[in-house]
């Protein structure tokens, strides 16, 4: 069954370390999931994202019920099975990606008519069904179908919207049933404080497993994701995870941490990554330059990651111009290593009462090339 534990509370910030138990094993938190879109991190095997420190990842259960089918994952083994991760993996509910990525698409009171972006076939998502494909995927966190409104919109869009997304969250809750794969809500609202305030007290009321914040980090300014961040925070649960959906830049991380979120996802180091964009100890660094045709450094002499010990920045620059396929793979080490160690100092630092003073170090990690 799953459990939430609160291991230690920072003195200063609304930080904290806990450990996420589910059926595939334990997640120490705050935690980063690295995006698995199409049931693999793209570049990588399993076991290089698992030794790179990795407990979790998430996959996009939109992707999965088109291609190949829910059903054909579950006759696989379940995702675990499937892509041999024999550890946690959150999905999706899909709604987003039906949205984003639908050639076309209808929203109705009991679901989200749309047509596929891969061949035009139309389906209808329903709340009931996107539980289906979650618990056919073997997802240890699932989410709930939400209708997640664009940037901007008014807001009497957004107050339908906070309607909606609390009808299919009973809908979703009612569908479920393996008990032992945990649940959670999706808090909309927009940058409107009291829908916010509405939607985090009705999916509350609901009761779920943890508690996540969509729809932010899509168009508007860092200082109103944050704000809005912290005023929702302040009517969820605070013995229930929360997860900040789709933000991770280092910046934004600390940030959320600090207010009291646990758990975050984003493609930000995977396609930085594969666009040669870096992130280092000194800030960004963008390895197709051509200040690097003759360096020797790594990428970052303080990185103990496989590309930081075996090759230079040169030789990197020579693959990335060359549109060489390895190094995709190499600098998509180096950023989720990158990542992997910023989470692990959050969770020391949190642990040692010493987080503020890792917030003010890293604070430039988004900036500017600085090598």
């Amino acid at each position: 069954m799953f459990k939430f534990e609160i291991q230690k509370k920072d003195t200063v910030t609304g930080a904290r370390t806990g450990k996420m138990h589910t059926a595939h094993g334990t997640v120490d938190t705050p935690a980063f999931m690295p995006v698995a879109t199409q049931a693999v991190v793209k570049g990588l095997s399993p076991e290089e994202v698992r030794d790179l420190g990795f407990q979790m990842i998430i996959v996009n259960a939109y992707h999965m019920f088109l291609r190949p089918g829910h059903k054909k994952v579950e006759e696989l083994g379940g995702l675990h099975g499937f892509m041999g991760w024999d550890q946690p993996i959150t999905t999706d509910s899909g709604g987003f990606q039906v949205l984003s990525l639908a050639k076309t698409r209808k929203i109705k009171d009991d679901g989200i008519l749309f047509q596929s972006h891969l061949d035009g076939t139309e389906h209808f998502l329903t709340p009931a069904l996107a539980i289906e494909i979650q618990e056919a995927l073997g997802s240890d966190i699932m989410m709930c179908l939400d209708e997640c409104p664009p940037y901007p919109s008014t807001e009497q869009y957004i107050k339908d919207s906070v309607g909606l997304t609390t009808s299919w969250a009973k809908l979703c809750k009612n569908a479920r049933s393996k008990q032992d794969r945990a649940l959670f809500g999706i808090v909309q609202g927009g940058v409107y404080p009291e829908l916010r305030e509405r939607s985090a007290t009705e999916l509350t009321d609901i009761g779920f497993d943890g508690y996540a914040l969509g729809g932010l980090g899509i168009g508007e300014e860092s200082n109103s994701t944050y704000d809005i961040t912290e005023h929702t925070l302040s009517f969820l649960p605070r013995d229930k995870p929360r997860y900040l959906m789709g933000l991770g830049n280092p910046e934004d991380i600390l940030t959320a941490v600090s207010r009291g979120v646990d758990l975050f996802d984003c493609v930000i180091p995977t396609r930085n990554a594969r666009n040669g964009t870096l992130f280092t100890s000194q800030g960004k660094l963008v390895i197709k330059n051509a200040r690097y045709a003759d360096d020797k450094k790594p990428i970052d002499e303080s990185c103990g990651c496989y590309t930081c010990r075996a090759y230079s920045r040169a030789y990197l620059r020579h693959l990335f111009i060359a549109k060489e396929i390895l190094v995709l793979r190499l600098l998509t080490l180096h950023n989720l290593s990158f990542y992997g160690e910023l989470m692990r100092n959050i969770r020391s630092a949190i642990a040692e009462e010493n987080f503020s003073n890792l917030v003010s170090s890293v604070q430039s990690l988004g900036g500017h090339e600085k090598n």
